[in-house]
């Protein structure tokens, strides 16, 4: 199968990416130094090339009448236009199809971002559940997309604006999204979210637009980053991969994203009634934080020995920031305790090494959250 490429391709080769496979997709895993991208996103403004993420808008009188039903989080949250929302697309037994943000537009016309490894079936299955409902799905691979993230993201990417647009731009909300017009006359679609637990924005780019756009922030100090230091970024920040953290096995309670649910009265969604049951029922397994002080990596797949039974490592890595190994983990419900001394041991080669079990997120804008370090 021939892998595809985002318009940014060449411009990561020029700029000595090392490039990698990733669902089909040719892209850069670093430029040189994936601890020295992570830092750079936790200290001053890193970018990303994104344009392997599906855009999906959708048109119709009925479209929020189809997200009720589509996705497990309330779009009735979304009352001004711009404003954004995290949710789940679930299955008929409650497992997570995808994760997606969802923007509102206007009441004709909301916009997803899906994940690129299920793009295939995320379409088939949004346009097989907006049948009856009048709605139009319609992909946007016409769209570039760079994720600008640190502290300095959004001033650095403000200043790349038309003038006039700067002000409006700089007070954008967090979780919420505008189209503006850049310095050179290209009209994008700005939106304060990311995947990397800073502050910053994400940027959809007309594809012709998108190389200069690219260049534009390289020369206002930006430096490119690739996918190893926003999995390190991300998991940092508590964020689910999905296909490695949850999947279509998984409901949300078990991926803790629980606060992703809206039981609201009077509007019945795909996978409703599954999570209902496993609400009443108690849920049978728990997503938890690990850290292990002693030296070691965890690792996806490593077995986890908890007082009430086994689970695995989901995602774990080396924390950058933290200079420890961290990790997401799922084991079975039960209470532990957190800290030291709660009994909970991963399984690394035969050694059996004892880990902490923390809140998550490990790291918010920089800094280690309460607990985490000791």
């Amino acid at each position: 199968m021939t892998q595809k490429k985002t318009i940014l391709n060449d411009t990561h080769r020029a700029l000595g990416a090392k490039m990698v496979d990733f669902g089909g997709w040719d892209m850069p895993i670093h430029y040189g130094s994936q601890i020295e991208e992570h830092h750079q996103v936790r200290g001053d403004a890193g970018m990303f090339d994104v344009s392997h993420m599906t855009v999906v808008d959708l048109h119709g009188a009925r479209v929020r009448e189809f997200l009720r039903m589509l996705v497990a989080n309330s779009v009735d949250k979304l009352k001004a236009p711009g404003k954004a929302l995290y949710t789940c697309m679930l299955n008929a037994h409650g497992g997570v199809i995808d994760d997606l943000i969802v923007y509102y537009l206007d009441e004709a016309f909301f916009r997803l971002v899906v994940n690129a490894a299920t793009r295939d079936k995320d379409l088939e299955w949004i346009g097989g559940q907006a049948q009856g409902f009048g709605v139009e799905v319609r992909e946007r691979p016409d769209y570039a997309m760079v994720a600008v993230q640190g502290p300095n993201a959004r001033a650095k990417t403000i200043g790349l604006l038309d003038p006039a647009e700067r002000e409006r731009i700089g007070k954008l909300g967090r979780f919420a999204a505008t189209e503006a017009r850049t310095a050179d006359g290209a009209t994008v679609f700005v939106a304060r979210t990311g995947y990397t637990g800073e502050d910053g924005f994400e940027v959809m780019v007309p594809e012709p637009a998108a190389v200069a756009f690219w260049n534009a922030l390289l020369a206002a100090g930006v430096k490119p980053c690739g996918l190893g230091a926003r999995d390190t970024l991300r998991l940092e920040a508590g964020m689910n991969l999905y296909g490695q953290d949850m999947d279509e096995t998984v409901t949300p309670y078990e991926a803790a994203l629980g606060w992703t649910v809206a039981l609201d009265a009077g509007r019945d969604f795909v996978g409703r009634a599954a999570l209902e049951k496993q609400q009443a029922e108690g849920v049978p397994r728990q997503t938890i934080g690990l850290v292990m002080d002693e030296k070691g990596v965890l690792r996806h797949g490593q077995k986890v020995l908890t007082p009430h039974g086994e689970g695995e490592i989901l995602s774990g890595t080396f924390s950058p920031t933290l200079g420890k190994a961290i990790a997401l983990a799922r084991v079975p419900a039960g209470e532990l305790a957190f800290g030291a001394g709660g009994g909970v041991r991963v399984d690394i080669r035969g050694k059996e090494m004892p880990v902490r079990v923390v809140k998550f997120p490990f790291v918010r804008e920089g800094r280690a959250q309460d607990g985490v370090l000791v």
